[in-house]
């Protein structure tokens, strides 16, 4: 069988987690519900994977495998009683990669709100410094949480209510050494379209959002003013700083040598057998072949900036296992 990148999905982020009760419970308050667990008490480690499941999500009821916008949460056992387990969330060195999940909402200063009712810290909140279209939560072990609207934010400032079953796990985003190389990457190889760009040369980045529209048209300009891309799933943001690609030293932590934290991206396929020899066929660097190890279910490719990205079988495109 041959596979089309087509029918791919980028299916889900995974972050290591300290204490799994707090961190579901946090991502429940975000809105998402807890669609998978996939027990190893053999490893000593269990995953968890929520995504947005009410009847107003873009995946209610699918096989997860299935879903864009999943999170997997990795908790390998006895760390929620180490009181020096601590994760790396990629915004710091030692360790700076990877840089945060992404919610979009309806109606931001509500959301913002609700989170901080909770008992929850910022980041950044929705009146901090210049940007005041965009806020950073904070989950249970640090991780940046940015939430973005739907619509203009001048819009809702008087709407005190929002609807966590209306929201989006729009993206994920890491920082690149080089732009081009990495875009190359994505589109060619993966098979990403290249959604959006925003271009900040005051500040020195540009940020690339790339995604899987299947035979959906991109969307160029949003019917409500905002991010044509934020009531989208399944995201992922690349962030270039300016003149990172020109020093021969400088490299972005993978978030799995030490110290870990985020995990690794994972893209669910239409046909694993046949796009593990696509990629094979494209000269891509593995960190695990289909027919390494045990687990013969999955595979691992190495980006250009040796973050990893799983790949799996959509088992609703074609069955496979009971996963």
């Amino acid at each position: 069988m041959a596979t089309d990148p087509k029918k791919y999905v980028l299916n889900h982020t995974m972050l290591r987690v300290k204490d799994p009760q707090q961190s579901v419970k946090y991502y429940e308050l975000l809105g998402m519900k807890l669609i998978n667990k996939i027990e190893n008490p053999d490893a000593k480690f269990d995953l968890y994977f929520l995504a947005y499941d009410s009847p107003k999500s873009l995946s209610k009821g699918e096989h997860w495998t299935a879903r864009q916008g999943v999170l997997e949460l990795t908790h390998n056992y006895g760390t929620e009683n180490d009181d020096t387990y601590k994760v790396a969330n990629g915004n710091s060195e030692p360790g700076k990669g990877f840089g945060h999940v992404c919610v979009s909402v309806d109606a931001i200063q509500a959301a913002c709100q609700r989170i901080e009712n909770a008992g929850h810290n910022f980041q950044k909140k929705l009146t901090d410094g210049r940007m005041r279209s965009i806020a950073f939560a904070l989950d249970p072990d640090g991780y940046w949480v940015e939430i973005i609207a739907f619509k203009p934010v001048d819009s809702t400032a008087d709407v005190k209510e929002t609807d966590p079953g209306s929201y989006r796990f729009n993206h994920s985003m890491i920082r690149v050494k080089n732009h081009e190389t990495s875009l190359k990457f994505y589109q060619d190889i993966m098979g990403m379209s290249l959604l959006r760009t925003s271009e900040n040369s005051a500040n020195g980045f540009n940020l690339y959002f790339l995604g899987y529209p299947g035979d959906e048209d991109v969307p160029k300009e949003s019917v409500n003013g905002v991010n044509p891309t934020a009531e989208r799933e399944g995201l992922l943001e690349l962030t270039w700083n300016y003149g990172t690609e020109k020093d021969s030293n400088f490299k972005y932590h993978n978030g799995n040598d030490e110290p870990q934290g985020f995990g690794h991206i994972c893209i669910s396929v239409d046909d694993i057998d046949a796009a593990c020899k696509r990629f094979e066929e494209k000269g891509v660097n593995w960190k695990k072949r289909l027919t390494d190890g045990r687990m013969k279910n999955i595979a691992f490719v190495l980006d250009p900036d040796n973050y990893w990205i799983e790949v799996i079988q959509n088992e609703k495109l074609k069955k496979t296992s009971n996963r």
